[in-house]
């Protein structure tokens, strides 16, 4: 703490003279500063900062009780004492609705003059103190604030961002390019769209982008995954049904088709549609009606639907797997979304998922060092542009600052032990881990091929012959790209 300041003013001056003399007898390391009027207190005041002022109340010009408000206006958090004539309580109280610290009555007693004096520093250092830390959190959060605007402005500076629904799709890929392209041609037309891609390409993203883009933006977009759900669920997912229509069936629900009424219906995984699920959904595109399960009368929708697959489509059509007049009446207009592997836009995509996953896990990765930028070059992304995301998002958790090649060392681990056999021998052969694995992701795959054939490509029945539930059935068919479909019968493709 500093050597604590104290003005004294006072007209009488034998009183300027013997109260400061006191002050500085009875109080070590005090100064004590003396003005005979309220003009000249108020031009110290002005100069400089006092712990405490003391200042009578009756004096010519400006009076204590003047003074006092100047003080209270110029120096509010500066405590003053009052000194009062004998019997002037009434001055004394107005002094303290003023503002006043403590009020003294002459003749003074210095004992207690010393007293409230060491009370009132006391409480002009702690509101120092205060004002100081004040000024410090403001100080502060002023730097937070301005650190997170530049922070925002170069996340915005890197990644490009626009609020656009194809800011994911857009880059200096010429593949995707055309993609983008097609999406803007498309979007505002009353066409019905099949995206074709491997899993991972960003088909639901072109479906997003082309819903957002139309007329229909600000309508529902409502996302079907028609691989995830059971054959004898389907229906009622799409089309809805009535209370009582089957057992369990205790409310009405509406199907998938009116919850996206007025936007868009993405159906993904299209080809995984059962046969007889093709028929009635060809009927709703051409009659833009649906009739829930246990309804007698259908329903008008007005839905444009954009549909998914992973496989090409024609392929499944000519296996019989597909019905030829859906597929037709889907394909008014084909996107077809490249994989990463053929792209030349991967590390524009990994420095904006880079800048991406920094900003939303607070981490201080900067960039990708060359060699492990060649790593990404070299690796063949069975799990494209969604596998790619997730890498990037792992191993800026694992780098400190800049991502290098061993936060990448996962990726050859996390290769499919098969295509490691098979397509890069090394002179020393594989490890019994990866030979391990191998086999069992083989003996995984033909047993679940298995159970379909056996099944006809009903994924209920065939989780229940291999014992496990139909969600973990589903997960391992799109880990090994084994489509139920091809296991059904073949049918005509005429209704």
């Amino acid at each position: 703490m500093d050597q604590p300041r104290v003005l004294v003013v006072d007209d009488d001056p034998a009183l300027l003279q013997a109260l400061p003399e006191a002050l500085r007898l009875r109080m070590e390391s005090v100064t004590v500063d003396t003005a005979d009027s309220g003009e000249g207190a108020l031009n110290l005041i002005a100069a400089r900062d006092y712990d405490v002022i003391v200042t009578d109340i009756k004096m010519p010009g400006i009076d204590g009780l003047g003074l006092l408000a100047e003080i209270r206006t110029r120096r509010p958090d500066t405590p003053t004492i009052m000194i009062t004539g004998h019997g002037e309580h009434a001055l004394a109280i107005d002094a303290l609705r003023g503002g006043a610290y403590d009020f003294i009555q002459k003749p003074i007693d210095r004992d207690y003059l010393v007293a409230s004096l060491r009370r009132a520093i006391q409480v002009s250092e702690l509101s120092r103190r205060v004002k100081e830390q004040q000024l410090a959190l403001e100080c502060r959060a002023n730097e937070l604030e301005r650190t997170v605007e530049e922070r925002t402005r170069e996340l915005r500076e890197v990644t490009g961002v626009i609020e656009s629904p194809l800011k994911w799709l857009m880059g200096p890929s010429r593949q995707m390019q055309k993609v983008v392209q097609q999406i803007r041609q498309v979007a505002d037309s009353p066409l019905t769209i099949l995206v074709e891609g491997e899993t991972g390409t960003g088909k639901e993203l072109a479906a997003r982008a082309i819903h957002q883009l139309s007329a229909r933006g600000k309508k529902p977009f409502v996302a079907v995954d028609c691989g995830a759900i059971p054959d004898t669920l389907i229906e009622s997912e799409l089309f809805g049904y009535e209370k009582g229509a089957f057992t369990g069936a205790d409310q009405r629900r509406e199907g998938r088709f009116r919850l996206a009424e007025g936007g868009s219906l993405f159906l993904d995984e299209i080809v995984n549609l059962p046969l007889p699920t093709q028929v009635k959904l060809l009927r709703v595109l051409q009659e833009r009606q649906v009739q829930p399960l246990g309804s007698k009368q259908p329903l008008q929708v007005n839905v444009r639907i954009i549909a998914a697959s992973n496989v090409p489509s024609e392929r499944e059509v000519r296996t019989g797997r597909f019905r030829q007049d859906l597929y037709y009446r889907l394909n008014e207009f084909l996107i077809t979304m490249p994989p990463l592997r053929e792209r030349d836009d991967i590390l524009d995509l990994a420095n904006g998922f880079l800048a991406e996953a920094s900003m939303e896990f607070g981490r201080p990765a900067r960039e990708i060092s060359e060699a492990a930028a060649a790593i990404l070059l070299r690796y063949h992304w069975p799990g494209n542009v969604r596998e790619l995301r997730n890498v990037i998002r792992r191993a800026v958790v694992l780098a400190s600052d800049v991502i290098e090649e061993e936060h990448f060392s996962f990726l050859a681990a996390d290769a499919p032990p098969v295509t490691a056999l098979r397509r890069e021998p090394t002179p020393v052969g594989p490890s019994l881990k990866e030979i391990a694995e191998g086999a069992a992701a083989d003996a995984e795959r033909q047993a679940i091929r298995q159970a379909l054939q056996a099944t006809g490509g009903n994924r209920s029945e065939a989780a229940r012959h291999l014992r496990t539930d139909y969600k973990t059935l589903y997960l391992k068919m799109k880990q090994y790209g084994i489509p139920a479909a091809q296991f059904r019968k073949s049918r005509t493709s005429r209704a």
